[in-house]
């Protein structure tokens, strides 16, 4: 498993657009034996490339189908403004979502700013989110799969309003890559899931789910004083939408429900109104199945909600 040092998650409102940004870096390590081409064995899973720009964006299209949300189109402007973003943090050794003026590659300080560089333009209501990994994997599909493991991010990659992806790679001569996802919506045409509704993940009979997540490895760290947790569990809804907890559980089928972290809307500042997360303190036991419920409401609908997922 490749580490991240540094992470960060941020929710702002802009003149054009709502951006989501989440970045990771700092990998030293490269993924375990064959874990790319086990992730590329999954059933449905896209055709490995080996193009870390392709895979990249291949495999958060595959999560975003499982999950139920659309896939994203591919958008030339926004592959061009995440290309630039990814040179620049390579030129300059930084991970970072802000440039800074006059550094070698600056092409806007934020990410509204480098799209519009790149000749995107966004109509009324538009959104624009985006995601960095800095690591020394070379396997788009494992860094796609790390961010989407660490639940910051996953807020972000599962955003429902999103419409459009664009993804860059560059890579330093020691083999240390920095990737970078952004997502875009152009204006307020794309109704999302809808008031009331949300989506899961794990999602509802999934299998191969992995058993652990390393918190500290997510900064802000989202479970303090434990590294090694359980896989996180999330439901989303539109980024216009408000998610109400009432309960929130997990547990092994056949067994108790067990301790872990809620991270709900006014109860984590990290934590947008539209999503929610519930982290086991306890790594998940492996082949085995578990059941989740949710109590609470979407932009004040009731919603009670059962399903299960099984792990690696």
């Amino acid at each position: 498993m490749s580490g991240f040092e540094r992470w960060r998650l941020g929710v702002a409102g802009l003149a054009v657009a709502i951006a989501l940004a989440a970045c990771g870096g700092g990998g030293s390590s490269t993924p375990a034996n064959g874990a790319s081409t086990a992730l590329a064995q999954e059933p449905g899973a896209p055709t490995l490339t080996n193009n870390i720009q392709a895979d990249g964006l291949a495999w958060i299209n595959y999560r975003r189908a499982q999950i139920g949300i659309p896939v994203l189109l591919r958008n030339s402007l926004v592959d061009k403004a995440a290309q630039n973003h990814s040179d620049y943090q390579n030129v300059n050794n930084v991970v970072s979502h802000d440039e800074t003026a006059g550094l070698p590659d600056f092409t806007g300080v934020r990410t509204q700013d480098r799209l519009a560089a790149a000749g995107y333009v966004f109509g009324s209501g538009g959104y624009a989110g985006e995601v960095i990994s800095a690591t020394s994997s070379n396997s788009g599909f494992f860094m796609a799969e790390e961010l989407i493991t660490a639940i910051y991010h996953r807020f972000a990659i599962f955003e429902p309003k999103f419409t459009q992806i664009g993804t860059g790679a560059a890579t330093n001569g020691k083999g240390y890559t920095y990737f970078t996802t952004d997502f875009t919506t152009p204006d307020s045409s794309n109704a999302g899931l809808g008031r009331g509704a949300m989506v899961t993940w794990p999602a509802n009979n999934q299998t191969l789910v992995p058993t652990n997540f390393f918190s500290d490895n997510e900064t802000p760290d989202p479970v303090d004083g434990v590294n090694e947790v359980g896989y996180p569990i999330s439901v989303h809804a539109d980024i216009t939408s408000v998610i109400v907890v009432n309960s929130f559980t997990v547990r092994p089928r056949g067994g108790s429900d067990m301790n872990a972290k809620l991270l709900q809307p006014g109860g984590d500042i990290h934590t947008a109104n539209s999503v929610a997360a519930l982290i086991p303190l306890a790594v998940l036991k492996s082949g085995t199945t578990y059941d989740v419920t949710f109590n609470g409401s979407v932009d004040t609908v009731p919603v009670n909600k059962s399903w299960s997922f099984t792990t690696k």
